[in-house]
């Protein structure tokens, strides 16, 4: 689903039931991306940083998350406190085609990483 090369089970499965947090912000990422294609809005508002998470999630059954790449990483390692994850989401819409490419921004607080923001890039 998320394209890490894992089933779904021992990658982002786990993290979605609460069996473990991602060691990376990438990973973090990539669960998040898989979340967004499940519509788990529980597991998105856990993932997101008190400090700009929204109250909810307007999250659209039509919008069909179809591969993510992952264009780059900053930081976000076992070890950092803060990281960066450039993507490429593909989706299509009804008969619309397009690509979210963001570079997000995490941080690692209380041990866990959280999604902050990202910016939206052309």
């Amino acid at each position: 689903m998320c394209l890490s090369g894992e089933t779904y089970a021992a990658c982002c499965g786990r993290f979605h039931a609460g069996r473990g947090f991602a060691a990376t912000a990438e990973q973090l990422m990539r669960s998040r991306y898989s979340a967004f294609v499940l519509l788990d809005e529980d597991y998105l508002l856990r993932t997101h940083h008190p400090s700009t998470a929204p109250a909810a999630l307007d999250l659209d059954p039509a919008m069909q998350w179809r591969r993510l790449d992952i264009v780059s990483t900053g930081g976000g390692g076992p070890f950092d406190t803060e990281g960066t994850v450039e993507f490429k989401a593909y989706y299509r819409h009804g008969r619309d085609r397009g690509v979210l490419h963001e570079n997000s921004r995490f941080v690692r607080d209380g041990g866990r990483w959280l999604y902050v923001d990202g910016d939206i890039l052309a």
